[in-house]
Formats: C-alpha cells, structure tokens, sequence
C-alpha cells in the first residue's frame, strides 16, 4: 500500500485523465494524415476540397489541442525533439523556393502537426486512452472503405488499380487501406492478449481489417503486420504465457499455410507480375532521382518539401523522399528518431505498452523501404508519436486491467 506521500508523487507522475476531447484532437490528426488524392471516389471530390478539409483537420487539431491544454504543459520527448529539428530542415529548404510556394504551404502543415503533437504529450501517462483513440479513428477510416466497397464495389476497385480495393468515399490508395488495416489488426490483437479489450471488439475488428488489407493486395503492409506482431510477441514472450502460447500456434499455422495454401499466397504477392525485382517499376524512379545532378546545398538540405514525386512519378520510398526533400542532414534526422525510439524499447522492461511500440515501429521500418512518409506529416510518423507516448510510460504507469473497446 502507498504512503500519503507516494501516492501524492504518483498521482503527480500519472497526471489528470484524458478529456474527452482528445479523442477529437486525434481524430482530426488522423483525417489529416489521410491525403488528399488518390483514386475516384463515388461522390467526386475535387482535390482543392480534399486538401481545404486536410488542412483544416489539422489546424482544428492544434486549436482544440491548445483548448485542452491551455497553459501548454509538455513532456519532454527525444522523438519530438528530432522531429521539431527536421521540422526546421524542412523549413530552411523550402524557404528556398526550389519547389515552389507548395513547399511554404507543406511545411506550415507539418509545423502545426509537430505543434499540436507537442501539446498531446501532457497526456502521455494515459497511454491506453491514446491507443484506443488511435484505433477507433482509423477504423472509422476503415468502415468507410467498406461502405464503398458496399456501395459501389466497381468503384471500390477499380481495373486502374488492378482490382485493388480503394476509398470510394474519401480518396484512398492501395497501400494506404493496407497501412490502416494492419494498423488497427496489429494494436487490437496486442490489446486483446494484454486483456485490454474483448475476444468479440477483436474479433469485430480484425477480422475486417485483415479482409481489407488482402483485397488491397498491399504485401509492405502484410510483410510489416507479420513481422511487427512477431517482434511484439517475442517481446511479451518472457512475462507473458498467453502470449507464448498465441506466438507458437501463430507460427504453426503459418507454416500449415504455407504448405497448404503456398501457390495462393505466392499469385497473391505476384499480383500478376512476372518479375518483383523491379518492384512494380519503383527502381526506375529512384535510379533517376540518385543519377539527378544537384548542389552541395540540395545534396545537404534537399529541394524542400514536394509532394513526395519525381518528374511527376512517386518516390514511393521513405529514404529517397527524405533525401529528395531534406538531403543528407533530413536522413540524418531520421535515423537518429528511429534509433532513440529502438534504444528507448530495448531498455524498458517487457510490457504490453512496449509491446505496442515496437510492432509500431517495426511496422514503420518495414514499410519506410516502399512508402514515403517519414519527412512529413503522415500517418507513420502518427504511429511513431503514439510508440514514443507508449515507451515514456515506463515501468511505473500500468493501467488497470480494463476489457472495453
């Protein structure tokens, strides 16, 4: 039992719950993160509209982040810290005007969402709350694309896109459906084996999840949700029995797939190609941006922020974009966040908050290799902010044993 004057401390450590608007804070993070092109939708939305409600979502963000917390109380956070430093990166590339007056308007973005998540920090302590938060706003995101799919299932998956399901109703890629679907699966099966949620909200919610992120065909998502789960059970594995048994009969069964269902789940990875190693066409894009001649001051600060393309191709990768955009010190940057974030989880002892973290971050590595998104504001560097709140909880707030979703 506590004394008075341990429990004064920890209540202290632990802090005042989360309000309720935090959840809408969150969610307008998420709505901003969602993009603002991608295929057509079932109700045409034009991309001025797209990019007026995107921008607005995070300015909402960061107004009702400061209503919430209006002396601005904040936690310190080596993540934000270095993400605030590529943040000022940014900003001194585009000043620059190599890329137009986009960038100013990108990197005033990126400056509101860095802001806002600055001040979400002073409920850091309420790490569940921020989970739950998470994971109701992108299955929201989710139901969305299922509604499409319901709706206007030619719409949903388009022969532009292989057949690849899509957002009908927002405009929605591929590999973003993947990226929110193996999110949400990945969190809520960790929430369930942490008795944290139901067997029947898990079941509710991955099930559709794991039905979305295959029809997408997104195998970065499939790869990083089986190799981050894998990771996060290993993890647990020392503290946790349930979580060794559900890791040993995971790996039993993947391997029955593979012998059962093997040339399946090799036509699905094709997705109709003949030859992977070029990754659908990826690598003439990024040999053309590397062979692209450039300055000294674009090979250290980059061109400033784009919209992640080159000469009107995506980059579709992580590292390249950032170097595209920041150069060398913006790569610099980002290994130094991911590293703090890898260091931070190899001290904490085993947990099912540490857990979290690192299939989050596990997740993000894996997937920085073909999708771009770790030098802007984006929904990976979203699921970084949410691993990091998880690892500041440390050893000392462990929330009690809850079951509701």
């Amino acid at each position: 039992m506590l004394s008075p004057r341990d429990a004064v401390a920890d209540q202290n450590f632990l802090g005042d719950p989360a309000p309720r608007l935090l959840g809408a804070v969150w969610t307008l993070l998420v709505i901003n993160t969602l993009g603002s092109q991608g295929a057509d939708t079932i109700i045409p939305i034009p991309k001025p509209v797209a990019q007026i409600v995107t921008m607005g979502a995070v300015v909402g963000a960061f107004l009702l982040a400061l209503l919430i917390n209006p002396r601005i109380q904040l936690r310190p956070s080596a993540y934000l810290l270095i993400l605030t430093l590529l943040l000022v990166a940014s900003i001194a590339s585009s000043v620059r005007m190599e890329s137009g007056y986009g960038a100013l308007l990108r990197c005033f973005r990126f400056t509101v969402f860095v802001a806002t998540l600055w001040l979400v920090t002073r409920w850091w302590h309420d790490w569940l709350a921020l989970v739950r938060h998470h994971v109701r706003a992108i299955a929201a995101v989710l139901a969305t694309v299922l509604l499409g799919l319901v709706i206007s299932p030619g719409t949903a998956r388009p022969e532009s896109y292989g057949g690849r399901v899509v957002g009908a109703i927002w405009p929605l890629t591929p590999p973003q459906v993947g990226l929110y679907s193996a999110t949400v699966t990945g969190l809520v099966v960790l929430l369930w084996l942490g008795n944290r949620t139901t067997r029947t909200s898990m079941l509710l919610l991955a099930v559709p999840a794991v039905g979305l992120l295959l029809l997408s065909h997104t195998r970065t998502a499939l790869i990083g949700l089986v190799a981050g789960l894998a990771v996060a059970l290993l993890s647990l594995a020392s503290t946790s029995e349930r979580a060794r048994k559900v890791f040993t009969r995971a790996a039993l069964a993947a391997g029955l797939a593979v012998l059962v269902v093997g040339p399946a789940l090799q036509t699905w990875f094709r997705r109709g190609q003949d030859d992977l190693s070029s990754l659908t066409g990826r690598e003439k894009v990024w040999d053309a941006l590397l062979a692209a001649p450039r300055t000294v001051s674009e090979q250290f600060l980059g061109v400033g922020l784009t919209n992640k393309s080159f000469d009107g191709l995506p980059i579709d990768s992580s590292w390249l974009a950032v170097y595209q955009e920041q150069g060398y010190m913006g790569l610099a940057l980002v290994v130094a966040f991911l590293a703090t974030l890898l260091a931070v989880a190899a001290l904490r002892p085993p947990s099912l908050a540490r857990a979290c973290a690192l299939f989050l971050i596990f997740y993000t590595i894996i997937a920085s290799y073909t999708e771009a998104g770790l030098g802007d504001a984006s929904p990976y560097l979203l699921n970084l902010f949410l691993a990091a709140a998880l690892l500041a909880t440390g050893a000392r707030s462990t929330p009690r044993p809850e079951v509701r979703t």
